[in-house]
């Protein structure tokens, strides 16, 4: 997963994303990120104050996919203000229990990150997805949080289809988007990166064992 080009972040507008299913942060944002399956929620990342958190996120060794191993406090901040403001883009933080633990990206990829790239269809939704770093991960947490991501996503009914664009060479992401119902589509050129291009229309993830209700 990368960060949106360049090019296109000189769109701006108001940010006309869902914000009615997610619920307020709970907690210190700054704290740890624990690894509890149950209770998973999303809410809107707050540019300023996530800012801190999210940088020892995406500058983690293992986030070397996300792009901004080199970023600053300041360079995270800016980025998430510049997708704040843009009309194609929402980002979330993703709570265990009401601890930050996940971060996920919403896009428009007819306009922003796959621009150009493949043929969008109407109700095509981009995810970008990041499981934050821990030293005590939770067996399944990770399959959890994809599925809490690709739930939020589908719960829009004008979502018919979301598109993942992970490196080639990220084993792990490709492994967890199979398990959610993504199939490989075919390989596509980036901006710093080959990636596969990945899709799952809402069917498939109703099929998937991520979308397949937990007994009880």
């Amino acid at each position: 997963m990368s960060r949106a080009d360049s090019a296109n972040r000189t769109d701006r507008g108001r940010r006309t994303g869902r914000t009615s299913r997610v619920r307020p942060p709970k907690g210190d944002p700054g704290g740890p990120a624990p690894r509890r399956a149950a209770g998973l929620t999303v809410r809107p990342l707050d540019p300023l104050a996530d800012a801190g958190l999210v940088h020892g996120w995406v500058t983690h060794p293992k986030a070397v996919y996300w792009m901004m191993q080199d970023a600053r406090v300041e360079d995270v901040e800016r980025e998430y203000l510049m997708k704040a403001a843009h009309e194609h883009y929402d980002a979330f933080i993703g709570l265990a229990d009401g601890e930050p633990a996940f971060l996920m990206e919403r896009y428009n990829p007819r306009y922003v990150d796959l621009a150009g790239l493949y043929p969008a269809e109407p109700g095509d939704v981009g995810l970008h997805f990041l499981v934050a770093p821990t030293d005590t991960p939770v067996h399944g947490f990770t399959r959890a949080a994809i599925t809490r991501a690709m739930t939020e996503l589908f719960a829009d009914p004008g979502t018919r289809r979301v598109v993942v664009e992970p490196d080639v060479r990220n084993t792990a992401a490709r492994r967890i988007f199979e398990y959610a119902g993504f199939t490989v589509v075919r390989a596509i050129e980036k901006p710093g990166k080959d990636a596969y291009l990945c899709v799952c229309p809402r069917e498939r993830f109703e099929q998937s064992a991520a979308g397949r209700p937990v007994a009880p």
